[in-house]
């Protein structure tokens, strides 16, 4: 996805700005992702400072579009609450501020989100801030372990561990499966499969986003180890064509031992699943290790923002960081972003909340500005090839749809610059 850039018409270099002598009012975004976190906690702000936020809720789907345009037209909102990966892709565009000098003054700028500033930070400069967290972890039905033999208290800690569960599990029969996953979803297997390639030190793309890695025999060997559990029969037939409507659903069904889900299913399942017994862990590599994907939003400036509105936003920024501010987000549905408070913004709720934090500080986020393009298009190369992996007849058809990816992706990189 390429944006078109706009020129800022003052010289912005960084947030930090003296202190206004008068209240301010900026416009903020959040998509309606956030409508759960954002409103509780601008009502919070709003109502113990001088300056006061305004703000709307853009529907998920259509929140980057309108963006773009306005950002084209000059009417683009003063802040954003951004979908965390598309931040490489307006910053590199030229539509956002460079906060970099403001970032750095914050005496707790080591314990923000490192998965999240990566994405905010293009070259030496950082245009997005974390602002709400989400991870991606492992769940397993404790009540089926007990019934399988196996110790309900102890998840999976390698991908080892994970099929002789799952086989286990398998074994008890009654449509009981023993993993379930949504082959045919790009975006939930970027949150939830990738992260198996990371903790085994492998990627799918460079560092900086401009190669495709996919031909990797650390990529073949997760791909070997989904395809394995599905031609075992772990896995039930309808993973295949599920395009991630029972992402979440298989396992609040009872009838799944171990899937791969995120932080927001532990509210869902103890709000709606009450009597399900089920543990949270960390997504292993394939002797041991953990990685997450690291989602949630970036905080942002557009590059056209007035400097007068500048000490508000800050001012906003920095009461989201308080231990208040964490609390609020905390206490409706988002990871909290700066870790040094993590504990103590967690404190009362849930101890698998806990656990979502951690990960978090062990995730990463892919950098590219053609995410969309990459992996969440329904015919993109990275679904595509996953579900023809997964399910492939034979090796051969495995390393076939890998290569048949790796040149797909690394076209849509080289053709974005």
């Amino acid at each position: 996805m390429k944006l078109k850039t706009i020129t800022c018409g003052l010289a912005l270099a960084a947030l930090a700005v003296p202190g206004s002598a008068w209240a301010e009012d900026f416009t903020l975004w959040v998509r309606s992702d956030g409508s759960e976190f954002m409103p509780p906690l601008v009502e919070a702000f709003n109502a113990s400072s001088e300056h006061k936020a305004d703000l709307q809720i853009v529907p998920v789907d259509e929140l980057v579009q309108k963006y773009a345009i306005a950002s084209a037209g000059g009417s683009a909102p003063d802040a954003l609450s951004l979908d965390l990966i598309f931040t490489p892709a307006f910053a590199e565009g030229g539509q956002l501020m460079d906060l970099t000098d403001f970032a750095k003054s914050l005496p707790y700028f080591e314990h923000l989100s490192p998965a999240h500033l990566s994405v905010g930070t293009v070259g030496d400069k950082i245009y997005g801030l974390p602002f709400s967290g989400d991870a991606s972890l492992l769940l397993w039905n404790k009540n089926l372990y007990r019934e399988a033999g196996l110790d309900p208290e102890k998840g999976p800690a390698s991908w080892a561990d994970i099929e002789a569960h799952a086989k286990a599990i398998g074994a008890l029969g009654d449509e009981t499966y023993g993993y379930y996953f949504s082959g045919n979803c790009g975006g939930c297997n970027i949150f939830t499969f990738a992260p198996f390639i990371w903790a085994s030190n492998g990627n799918i793309l460079s560092d900086d986003g401009r190669e495709a890695t996919l031909d990797t025999p650390v990529v073949k060997d997760a791909i070997e180890f989904y395809r394995g559990m599905v031609l075992e029969g772990l896995v039930p037939a309808g993973a295949q064509t599920d395009s991630g409507v029972n992402f979440f659903g298989a396992f609040a069904n009872g009838n799944i031992g171990i899937a791969p889900s995120g932080s927001f299913a532990i509210g869902a399942l103890n709000n709606n699943y009450p009597d399900l017994d089920y543990g949270v862990t960390f997504l292993p590599g394939k002797d041991g290790g953990k990685s997450s994907f690291a989602g949630g939003d970036n905080i942002v400036i557009s590059a056209g923002t007035d400097e007068s509105k500048l000490p508000a936003i800050q001012a906003f920024i920095e009461f989201a960081y308080s231990v208040e501010g964490q609390t609020i987000l905390t206490r409706n549905g988002a990871v909290p972003v700066r870790g040094d408070v993590a504990a103590e913004a967690l404190s009362g709720l849930d101890e698998r909340y806990l656990i979502s934090a951690k990960a978090m500080a062990a995730g990463r986020t892919p950098y590219t500005t053609v995410f969309n393009d990459l992996i969440n298009s329904r015919n993109g190369p990275w679904v595509t090839m996953l579900n023809r992996a997964f399910f492939a007849e034979s090796e051969e058809d495995v390393q076939a749809a890998i290569d048949a990816a790796q040149a797909e992706f690394q076209s849509i990189i080289d053709s974005s610059y």
